[in-house]
């Protein structure tokens, strides 16, 4: 599992340069949590397939991609979202989303508070929450607290300003917070969000990706 943006970054470039082991690592490292913005879209009955395809045109058209660990996640969520987007429009509506996400976080390395919350978050009832939000809240939780995108990057995926992603997140954050209420496996998650660009150091989450402090929802 990759440890941090650097070694993703790095993994990238040799998976560009036709490293398959370096391909696998990138792939171990961004799936999970793609698979879950994934869901969010389409549920999860076909969230496999959508991000299965998503992953063909990853592979094709890697070597035109060109940037770090912050830019690949991004560019991978674009596709993904594309993705996403035509399969809901053969099928004609964003279903609800349901089933077992318990493989989008696994076993974390070390216990860290970050860590947690993003385990909690990405568990199947909570991520059947975020689905009953609007689209643009739902969205903007999912790629800024479990995909790890900053406000630039997942603006860019939404093709929306910096600001209105900000402002989407942190309504739906509110709400999901209404939406949790006093559920004793969920309580306490909002309040703890994880940092996730560019940690110096620190425990590592169960996606491999190293974060720093934790944050409030006003803060997203």
């Amino acid at each position: 599992m990759l440890g941090d943006d650097a070694e993703l970054t790095a993994a990238v470039l040799a998976a560009q340069g036709g490293d398959e082991t370096a391909f696998r690592a990138v792939y171990r490292a961004v799936h999970p949590r793609l698979l879950g913005y994934v869901r969010t879209l389409v549920g999860e009955p076909d969230a496999e397939d959508v991000a299965s395809e998503a992953w063909l045109q990853i592979a094709r058209d890697l070597q035109r991609f060109s940037g770090d660990a912050d830019r690949f996640r991004g560019w991978a969520a674009r596709i993904a979202r594309n993705r996403a987007l035509d399969h809901i429009r053969m099928r004609g509506r964003r279903p609800a989303v349901g089933g077992d996400e318990s493989e989008l976080t696994g076993r974390p390395a070390a216990s860290d508070t970050a860590g947690e919350a993003i385990e909690a978050l990405a568990t199947g009832r909570t991520l059947s929450l975020i689905a009953k939000l609007p689209q643009d809240q739902a969205e903007a939780v999912v790629l800024r607290v479990v995909v790890g995108l900053d406000a630039k990057t997942a603006a860019q995926t939404l093709g929306k300003r910096p600001g209105a992603v900000r402002t989407a997140a942190h309504r739906g954050l509110k709400k999901l917070a209404e939406l949790i209420g006093d559920d004793p496996e969920t309580a306490g998650v909002l309040d703890a969000l994880p940092l996730q660009r560019r940690p110096p150091s620190g425990a590592v989450t169960s996606a491999g990706v190293t974060h720093a402090c934790p944050r409030t929802q006003k803060d997203v």
